[in-house]
């Protein structure tokens, strides 16, 4: 059905009457020919993106007052062409027009030839940072082809798991089990980065058993690849490459199974992993990039193996620890939280420590430039746990600074609804309810009923995919 209001032209045609201005004037005011801009007004020619555009400016409008008129101009006063809708789109995403892209989107998908050329736009939008428009596309083209057994299906399922991840690790890892169904469906190379941001998922989550068994994949995928790469002469121009260069995915996966190791209370085979991915002896590029990502590795492994001592319980390596840490802001946080899980499983006195980084807590500076196991989700989750860790130091001696520890974690638990750590709080308030004034109980009646609420919703959320 063709669209009964205002159309462009009549816009344009009462504008022109009612300034009093002829086609020429206004073609020299909005800089378009004449010619072309009486054929417009007759319908006999369609309005181009960069006419739309001049018309706007010239008329003194802002540039998307046309916009959801231009949709009708595409599909019903006109034959969409791709030469018109392309930058139509991609100008809207721009300017935060979704209501335009999902009608484009909706219109061209009648037809399935443009699932490829809609794809691409959303990729383009994705690389710029336009996540909400590119969303959008993918799941457009996600629909469309859900009966094919495609890597351009993988691959917006892949593009989605990274737009869907945020502060909730219920829907976090919610969107982590429906891209893993696609995920041997594409690319190595995009296989390599999956299986690094799977990782951080379920790292976040504690589930390090498959941490571990994404970390084995990633560093049998990297190897087998690199050692490819080594044997050829020359890589296929077309080849698809991943996110890092494939040396930095083996040692990655090697810091990894070191992290899991020290999760699970084992030091010794801990260091033998940082040994491994100390060791960049093997690379055989020879450049810039190179040096810096083994420099990186290694302070990381320098760190670790002061670390490992620590949480074995080698009192006479907590100093050397935090003398490393005081020299490295970026990880004063990360260090903080290991001190003060160390202090509570061997009942030292770290005072003087917590003290002395007061400023870090909370932690307030940049997240590690790699994206290492330091991503957003693991910092957010291993903050709510420090803050738990914390209140447990303090009420271990009957402080009761260590009430208002477990508030704040709490609170900072059902923000990412972190179950785990929601539990323990819970756990550790009601031991040590005693020390609690009266508005902390208030404050934690009101957090615990966030919490119910979050649960609510997080019930609704995962029945919609039932």
């Amino acid at each position: 059905m063709v669209p009964t209001t205002a159309t462009i032209r009549d816009t344009l045609a009462l504008y022109l009457s009612q300034q009093g201005m002829s086609i020429h004037q206004f073609s020299i005011q909005a800089g378009i020919n004449s010619g072309t801009l009486s054929r417009i007004l007759k319908g006999q020619q369609p309005i181009a993106m960069n006419h739309l555009e001049r018309i706007t400016k010239g008329m003194g409008l802002p540039e998307d007052h046309f916009y959801s008129l231009y949709v009708d101009e595409c599909f019903y006063y006109s034959a969409p062409t791709w030469r018109r809708l392309r930058p139509f789109l991609v100008r809207s995403a721009e300017l935060g027009r979704l209501d335009c892209v999902e009608q484009v989107v909706q219109n061209l998908l009648e037809n399935l030839t443009y699932a490829p050329m809609l794809f691409e736009v959303a990729e383009g939008l994705f690389q710029e940072g336009l996540w909400k428009a590119a969303e959008l596309l993918y799941k457009n083209v996600s629909a469309s082809e859900k009966y094919q057994n495609s890597e351009r299906l993988a691959v917006c399922q892949f593009r989605l798991f990274r737009i869907a991840l945020g502060d909730d690790q219920a829907q976090n890892l919610q969107a982590a089990h429906i891209f893993e169904c696609y995920l041997d469906r594409l690319d190595e190379a995009d296989q390599l980065d999956g299986l690094k941001h799977l990782g951080h998922v379920y790292g976040s989550m504690h589930r390090w058993h498959k941490v571990d068994e994404l970390a084995k994949e990633m560093l049998r995928l990297a190897t087998l690849r690199y050692n490819l790469q080594r044997q050829s002469d020359r890589r296929e121009n077309n080849e698809k490459t991943p996110e890092k260069p494939l040396y930095f995915y083996i040692l990655y996966a090697q810091l990894i199974r070191s992290t899991v190791c020290e999760e699970f209370g084992d030091y010794k085979s801990a260091l033998d992993w940082v040994s491994l991915y100390m060791d960049g002896g093997w690379i055989q590029e020879d450049n810039v990039e190179v040096k810096r990502t083994v420099a990186q590795f290694q302070e990381w492994g320098t760190a670790n193996s002061l670390l490992y001592r620590v949480l074995a319980g080698q009192h006479e390596a907590l100093s050397e620890y935090v003398e490393y840490i005081s020299l490295r802001t970026d990880e004063i946080f990360i260090g903080l939280y290991n001190i003060i899980l160390s202090a509570n499983r061997y009942d030292w006195n770290v005072d003087y420590i917590l003290e002395r980084f007061a400023a870090y807590i909370p932690y307030r500076t940049n997240l590690a430039e790699f994206g290492i196991l330091h991503n957003q989700q693991v910092i957010a989750s291993q903050y709510a746990r420090f803050l738990a860790e914390l209140a447990s130091y303090y009420l271990h001696n009957k402080r009761e600074e260590g009430i208002t520890f477990i508030l704040q974690s709490l609170e900072s638990s059902a923000r990412i609804n972190s179950e785990s750590t929601i539990i323990k709080c819970v756990d550790l308030f009601e031991q040590h309810r005693y020390l609690a004034d009266e508005e902390e109980k208030e404050q934690y009646k009101l957090l615990i009923r966030e919490v119910q609420d979050s649960h609510e919703k997080k019930v609704h959320y995962s029945s919609s995919f039932l």
